[in-house]
């Protein structure tokens, strides 16, 4: 008998049809990798064994016996942990990684009234150890990077004793190493007997890791797959049609020269580096977690500060001292972490899909300070039919969407002015194949701009970019345009 059973499982949320008759088992000591397109049910599965939402029909077995978790503290009773790809629940600026790592025992009144600092910081070191993650107990949580938020959220995540583990994209913002050393830990959970149900968009990762894989599309299951898995077919049967080739088409790019950096020195003690985007061309940035990616673009997008050089756009001296003033230069960025950078909370006034389309450009669109719902609604129609967003109309809560159809609200925001650069830091986070070739070919259909893209996946970058540049330790070195994906991987990690 299977750990986990689920049988004909559905969920609607009005009209549409979330889940429609999920099927799925998973077996104690297997990792079950969970694929599929964004929209496809996923989510909705996670919510409803995490206790974040109810089934409207279907049963889940989970160790012989029949559960229907109405709250997450239900799940966590009956077994099952789960680590969102978000990880704004997981703690909050001013708490400490101590706090953030004992919150659920807080929660459940499985500590004393009264407790010593040095006693927290025991047991948080015993979580910790236990993953096999080593992370400053004193330090703020809100100053964590994406990839030590993760770290939290999964290290919590495994010390309660669950029967069944759920990670959705856990590895999103972690780095190689940091991969390799959660799969291990991964792996010797499994074989102590845990089932881990996997979600995520790389196959790299299920290649490494997964015993086997699901494809879901439409809200059933529509594909299995053995190890080795066929991550072709699997891919064509998530997304409903054949693969088109990796390597974006080549195309003319104008000689003008728009963006151009000259020795510069992102840290006082690194080398300097050169760069330089035509108009009209795609380039991306890869390597390895705090490698320089970031810190780059944040400089270029004037939320950060170079050591030394300096910066040309249009030829002329660019130096922006904030944001705002890239912004006005017509330099555009979309930051890594989409649900801290770029979404309004669910709730507030700009949540729709329209105002977070429209919220940097207000001061142009609305310059006398009134606010007409015409021009944000006219930008969302026509971005939901230009990339392709799955929302029912653009006053649609931008939470109620899938994360790739966010990150495509995202992008059309920056598609709706124009501008002479475009920065995107890690713009494929958590996004499927299907979504990912639709903002592949916004970004690439712009002739008028020049588009820098920073991302931790190689194959991402030769997917999209005319030309590649690899970071490590703060310097930029070329890769060749017509590098094989194989090459690209080995030219970031050597």
């Amino acid at each position: 008998m299977p750990l986990l059973h689920i049988e004909n499982l559905t969920r609607s949320f009005g009209a549409t049809r979330a889940l429609a008759g999920a099927d799925i088992s998973i077996g104690s000591g297997e990792i079950v990798a969970l694929m599929g397109a964004n929209g496809a049910g996923k989510s909705t599965l996670v919510k409803i064994l995490s206790g974040a939402i109810a089934a409207d029909g279907g049963s889940i077995i989970l160790n012989g016996s029949i559960i229907a978790p109405r709250t997450p503290y239900d799940a966590a009773r009956a077994g099952i942990a789960t680590v969102h790809q978000s990880t704004d629940i997981v703690g909050a600026a001013g708490q400490t990684v101590a706090d953030a790592l004992l919150l659920h025992r807080f929660a459940e009144g499985a500590t004393p009234f009264f407790v010593s600092r040095n006693s927290l910081r025991r047991q948080a070191q015993t979580i910790l150890a236990a993953a096999g993650f080593s992370l400053p107990l004193d330090r703020d949580f809100g100053d964590l990077s994406a990839a030590e938020r993760q770290l939290v959220a999964i290290a919590r995540a495994l010390a309660n004793r669950a029967d069944l583990l759920i990670l959705d994209e856990p590895t999103a913002s972690l780095s190689g190493e940091e991969s390799r050393r959660l799969f291990d830990i991964l792996l010797r959970l499994r074989s102590q007997g845990l089932a881990i149900l996997y979600i995520s968009h790389r196959t790299a990762d299920l290649e490494a890791i997964a015993d086997r894989a699901v494809v879901m599309r439409g809200g059933r299951i529509v594909g299995g797959f053995t190890r080795p898995i066929d991550f072709s077919n699997a891919i064509e049967a998530m997304i409903g049609r054949r693969l088109e080739a990796l390597q974006p088409v080549a195309r003319m790019r104008a000689e003008t020269t728009t963006f151009e950096m000259r020795d510069v020195r992102l840290l006082p003690t690194s080398s300097p580096l050169d760069l330089s985007i035509r108009q009209g061309e795609v380039v991306a940035i890869t390597g390895v977690l705090g490698a320089g990616k970031t810190r780059l673009l944040s400089a270029i997008f004037g939320a950060g500060k170079l050591a030394a050089g300096t910066m040309l756009l249009g030829g002329k001296p660019y130096a922006p001292r904030s944001p705002a003033e890239a912004i006005a230069a017509g330099v555009a960025m979309a930051a890594e972490d989409r649900h801290r950078s770029s979404l309004m909370p669910a709730g507030w006034p700009g949540h729709s899909l329209a105002a977070t389309i429209s919220l940097p450009h207000l001061r142009t669109w609305y310059r006398r300070g009134i606010l007409f719902g015409g021009r944000e609604q006219r930008e969302a129609a026509a971005a939901i039919t230009r990339l392709g967003i799955k929302a029912s109309d653009p006053l649609a809560s931008i939470w109620s969407l899938s994360g790739g159809n966010q990150q495509k609200a995202v992008i059309a925001r920056w598609e709706a002015e124009p501008s002479r650069l475009l920065l995107l830091d890690e713009p494929f986070q958590g996004v499927d194949v299907g979504a990912r070739r639709d903002i592949i070919e916004a970004i690439r259909a712009r002739s008028d701009r020049a588009t820098l893209i920073a991302t931790s996946d190689p194959e991402e970058a030769y997917e999209v970019a005319d030309s590649i540049l690899s970071i490590d330790r703060h310097t930029l070195q070329p890769i060749a345009v017509d590098a094989t994906v194989d090459s690209v991987f080995q030219g970031t990690h050597a």
